[in-house]
C-alpha cells in the first residue's frame, strides 16, 4: 500500500486512531483526524494528535469533510452506519478499518484470536509461549497496543498475536492471518447488532480471506463454516483434536498429553486456552518441550479467573471480567470443586434463570449483589441457597462463612459493573481487597 503523497483521514480519536495516524505519517501520507464527540471532552486528544502534527477536528464539524481523501481509516468503536462513517465513505476512495490498514502495511505474519470470551487470556498466553521458544512476538489489537502501533514501530518480529473483536472484523477486506483462532461464541453486543446472527457473521469474517497454508483453530462445538485447514478443541465434550480429562490435556492425533494441573490457571475454560496455545505451537513448528515451563508459569490477566488467595483451604477466584452470561457459565462449568458464587451487578436485561440448572448442579450457595441481586435470587432460589448482600465486602464475608476447605469462592458477576463501580477493573480490585481483609480478621 503506497501512501506517499496520499491524503488519509483517520476517524476516531482513541488509541487505535492515534496509532493509525502515526502509521500513515510514517509512510509519507498527509493526515487529518476527525471525531464527532464533544469538543471539550476531546481536548486531551486534540493535544495528542497535535504532537504528531495532525489536526483533530471535533464535534459536528467532523461530520462535514471539506476535502476528498484517498483512504479513510475508521476506528473499531465507530459503527459504519453512523453519520461520520457515511460522510467519509462518500468523501473517500476507500473506507477501511484500522486492522485492515495496519495489515496492508505490515509484512509480519499474524495469529488472530477472536471469540466472545477468553480472547485476552489466550492472546497473552500465545504471545508468551512464542517468545519462550526463542522467536519474538507481541500481543496487540484489542489488547494493549493497537495493531497500527506495532507496525509503525518497525520492530523485528517473527509474529504478531492479535486479539480481534467483531467490531474490528466488520471493516476488513484483505486481512488474512496465517493462523485464525475461534475461541467460542455466545450472545453479546446486541446493542450494536440487529440480531445474534449478525454478531456471529461479523466474527466469522475472520475466515473471509483464506489461502494455501492458512490454518484455523476452532472450538469443536461451534460450526463456523471455515474451509481452512482446521484443528479443533474442547474441554467440555468429546470429538475435538484436543480434549481434557481429570486435569490432563490430550492431543489425539499424536497421542501427546499436557498436565494442566501444573499450571497457575484454573478451570476447564482456561484448559481450552492452553489447548489453543499448544495447537498454535504445532502449527508454528514449536516443540512442546520448549514451551512447557512458560505455560506452567503463565498467570491469567487480572480479573479473569485470577487466583487471589487460599484461606483455610478455600480458594478465592476473581473473575470480575465476567460481564455476560456466557462468561459466567464458562467460569461455573470450568471449575471442578464445590462453588460458592458471588454474582450480580447492573441490570441490563440478562436472563439469569437460564443458568439455574447449571448453578444447582455445581454450586452450594450464591450471594447476589447489585441492581439485579433480587432477580437472580428469585430465579435461582428453587435450585440453590441464595443470599442478598448490599455490597461486595458483605458478600465476601458471607461467602467466607459458607465455604469449607476444598471449596472455591468464585466472584463471576455475569453482568456489567456500572451500577456500583466505574468498570470491571475497579470491581475486581474491590473483591481482591475484601478477600485480603479476611486474612487479617
Amino acid at each position: 500500500m503506497d501512501l506517499k503523497g496520499k491524503k488519509v483521514a483517520v476517524l476516531g480519536a482513541g488509541s487505535s486512531g492515534l496509532a493509525a495516524a502515526a502509521l500513515a505519517l510514517s509512510h509519507g501520507a498527509t493526515v487529518s483526524a476527525f471525531d464527532s464527540g464533544d469538543t471539550l471532552r476531546l481536548s486531551p486528544a486534540v493535544e495528542r494528535f497535535a504532537e504528531l502534527g495532525v489536526v483533530l477536528t471535533c464535534g459536528d464539524d467532523a461530520l462535514f469533510p471539506s476535502s476528498d481523501y484517498d483512504v479513510s481509516v475508521i476506528s473499531p468503536g465507530i459503527d459504519e452506519r453512523w453519520p461520520i462513517a457515511r460522510a467519509f465513505s462518500e468523501a473517500s476512495n476507500e473506507l477501511i478499518g484500522e486492522v485492515e490498514f495496519a495489515f496492508r502495511l505490515s509484512e509480519t505474519p499474524v495469529v488472530a484470536i477472536t471469540g466472545t470470551n477468553g480472547k485476552t487470556t489466550t492472546t497473552s498466553l500465545v504471545a508468551q509461549m512464542i517468545n519462550s521458544s526463542g522467536l519474538k512476538a507481541v500481543a496487540a489489537g484489542n489488547i494493549g497496543r493497537a495493531y497500527s502501533d506495532v507496525v509503525a514501530s518497525r520492530e523485528e518480529l517473527d509474529w504478531i498475536v492479535l486479539e480481534i473483536s467483531s467490531f474490528q472484523l466488520e471493516t476488513i477486506k484483505t486481512f488474512s492471518p496465517e493462523v485464525a483462532v475461534w475461541m467460542n461464541f455466545a450472545a453479546d453486543h446486541l446493542d450494536r447488532y440487529k440480531s445474534l446472527e449478525d454478531y456471529k457473521q461479523a466474527k466469522v469474517r475472520l475466515f473471509k480471506n483464506g489461502g494455501e497454508g492458512k490454518q484455523a483453530i476452532c472450538k469443536f462445538e461451534d460450526n463456523v463454516g471455515s474451509d481452512w485447514l482446521r484443528t479443533t478443541f474442547s474441554a467440555f465434550s468429546e470429538g475435538g483434536d484436543f480434549g481434557y480429562e481429570e486435569g490432563i490435556i490430550y492431543e489425539k492425533k499424536a497421542g501427546r498429553s499436557f498436565d494442566f494441573r501444573k499450571t497457575e490457571l484454573q478451570g476447564k475454560h482456561n484448559a481450552e486456552n492452553v489447548m489453543v496455545s499448544l495447537a498454535v505451537a504445532d502449527i508454528l513448528g514449536i516443540s512442546w518441550n520448549d514451551i512447557e515451563e512458560s505455560i506452567e508459569n503463565f498467570r491469567a490477566p487480572q480479573h479473569r479467573c485470577e487466583k487471589i488467595s487460599e484461606i483455610d483451604g478455600v480458594l478465592y477466584l476473581n473473575d470480575s471480567k465476567s460481564t455476560n452470561l456466557h462468561s459466567l457459565e464458562s467460569a461455573i462449568a470450568g471449575q471442578e470443586a464445590p462453588l460458592v458464587l458471588i454474582v450480580g451487578g447492573k441490570q441490563k436485561g440478562l436472563d439469569f434463570s437460564a443458568l439455574a440448572e447449571l448453578v444447582g448442579e455445581r454450586a452450594k450457595a450464591a450471594i447476589c449483589i447489585g441492581e439485579i441481586k433480587e432477580e437472580i435470587a428469585r430465579s435461582w432460589s428453587r435450585r440453590i441457597t441464595c443470599q442478598i448482600a448490599e455490597d461486595l465486602n458483605e458478600a465476601v464475608d458471607i461467602a467466607a462463612e459458607i465455604a469449607e476447605s476444598g471449596d472455591i469462592v468464585l466472584f463471576s458477576p455475569g453482568t456489567s459493573s456500572f451500577d456500583m463501580f466505574s468498570g470491571y477493573e475497579e470491581r475486581g480490585d474491590a473483591f481482591r481487597m475484601a478477600v485480603q481483609s479476611l486474612s487479617f480478621s
